[in-house]
């Protein structure tokens, strides 16, 4: 049975993280829940107030004493009724309750069962409380890694990218109706098209799907982060520069050649953007079987990776087999299909090199890991090269789903746009395009959403969710 085809089930599930704490929540949706609360709680409670009373179990002993808290729909989270129960955090206190629930709910609510992950969400989507891309706010709001990313769910979650759709949608919808109109009257389609501007229309309506798309990528590097790989000969520097970036000593660094034999990993934030630094193991030949290993890692992450930092070592220029094996190096990673305009070369150990060497230095960041002179240089030049260029105030989350719709929204009204230009108009199939474009739109929104895609969205929150 799917997840939609179960929808009128009342639920129950635990809506606070595993583990202790001050206050844990046991929290039951469904409709036609007021005889249960009564049979549960002994008393019909004031709806959207607060009772501090006592949880009996089946013998009428307490459980805990804590707030019940009763929402008869539709005024709820989920649309549906509402019970929630507020006890202390401890696990077995809260299984207790769960469980005293589910024995209640056998003869009052038979059909009571436990939430699937994203349940309760996913019924506040269904039943018209949120529209999709706030219900996945919900998640991201949870998920959030850094304060921008969450103030940035929160901005989705009130709406503001929903709006934004809402604006596209409505532009859509009136070019459709014009275009759809003239197929009523072919003698005069082309003329009427023509006086209604719908080229301008139509015009405008690419320019501002293009604004959205740009808002929608900046939130997408907020939820998703950036990954950065750091690439380079062994003892360039790469484990001191992840050490340098995440202001802690989190690889070991020595002056010995394949210290670092696999990835090691970081996430840190600029300016509220989170940064998966990875250092890489030494990239050479080696005949050593578990360096070998960690240097295919190391191509793995790179063939992976949003920006990669490839290093050079300023007090090793001139020496020719360091510069004949970097060379060999800047061109598989230059050049090659590991990567492409995401490369930011640095060149380090500015602090120990010879006036001379500086010479050598090419375009990129010029540092020292050392002392951390250039990190603010770099820092902006991750930022810039992976796209990074909203303000933080006006920035809404979002996920690459939505980039790919917005992207298919952009290629239909690209060719809506062919068949109106045409030296024949097409208009059924310039009515098709659009059609097509909303319905894309619509998908960002849940207005036309495939149930597994909503299974697959809701099946990630946390239970109790």
């Amino acid at each position: 049975m799917t997840r939609l085809a179960r929808h009128g089930d009342p639920i129950a599930a635990i809506a606070t993280a595993p583990g202790r704490g001050a206050v844990g929540i046991v929290r039951v949706s469904g409709q036609g829940l007021a005889e249960f609360v009564r049979t549960l709680l002994g008393r019909a409670p004031r709806p959207r107030q607060a009772h501090y009373l006592p949880f009996p179990d089946a013998r009428g002993e307490a459980i805990d004493r804590g707030l019940a808290l009763w929402f008869p729909a539709p005024h709820s989270y989920t649309g549906e009724d509402v019970l929630e129960l507020q006890a202390h955090g401890g696990p077995v206190v809260l299984q207790l309750l769960l469980a005293r629930c589910l024995e209640v709910a056998q003869d009052v609510l038979p059909r009571l069962r436990l939430a699937e992950p994203g349940e309760f969400t996913e019924r506040a989507f269904l039943n018209d409380k949120l529209d999709l891309a706030q219900a996945e706010a919900v998640a991201d709001l949870i998920d959030a890694s850094t304060e921008t990313a969450a103030r940035s769910a929160a901005r989705s979650l009130s709406g503001a990218f929903s709006r934004e759709v809402e604006t596209l949608r409505e532009a859509l919808v009136q070019l459709r109706m014009l275009v759809e109109a003239t197929l009523d009257f072919p003698e005069e389609e082309i003329d009427f098209l023509r006086k209604a501007d719908a080229r301008g229309q139509l015009s405008n309506l690419q320019d501002q799907v293009a604004v959205v798309l740009g808002h929608a990528r900046q939130g997408a590097l907020l939820r998703e982060g950036i990954t950065v790989v750091i690439a380079g000969q062994p003892n360039v520097g790469k484990s001191s520069l992840l050490n340098a970036l995440a202001g802690a000593e989190l690889a070991i660094v020595t002056p010995i050649a394949g210290t670092t034999r696999d990835t090691v990993r970081q996430t840190i934030q600029i300016e509220g953007v989170p940064l998966h630094v990875i250092d890489t193991a030494g990239l050479r030949e080696s005949s050593d079987e578990v360096e070998r290993i960690g240097i295919a890692r190391a191509w793995q992450q790179i063939r992976e990776a949003d920006a990669l930092l490839f290093l050079h070592d300023l007090t090793r220029s001139g020496d020719a087999d360091y510069e004949r094996a970097q060379a060999q190096l800047a061109a598989e990673l230059l050049q090659g299909p590991a990567r492409g305009p995401g490369v930011i070369e640095v060149w380090n150990k500015v602090d120990a090199a010879p006036e001379a060497a500086l010479q050598c230095a090419g375009a990129g960041v010029v540092l020292s890991a050392r002392t951390g002179q250039g990190l603010a240089d770099l820092r902006r030049a991750l930022l810039q090269t992976v796209g990074w260029q909203a303000a933080p105030e006006g920035v809404f989350i979002a996920r690459e789903r939505h980039l790919q719709a917005l992207r298919v929204l952009q290629q239909h009204l690209h060719q809506a746009l062919q068949w109106l230009d045409a030296p024949e108009p097409a208009l059924d199939l310039l009515a098709e395009e659009l059609r097509l474009a909303q319905q894309a739109l619509g998908a960002i929104t849940g207005e036309f959403t495939a149930d597994d895609l909503l299974g697959t969205i809701f099946s990630r929150f946390c239970i109790g969710k």
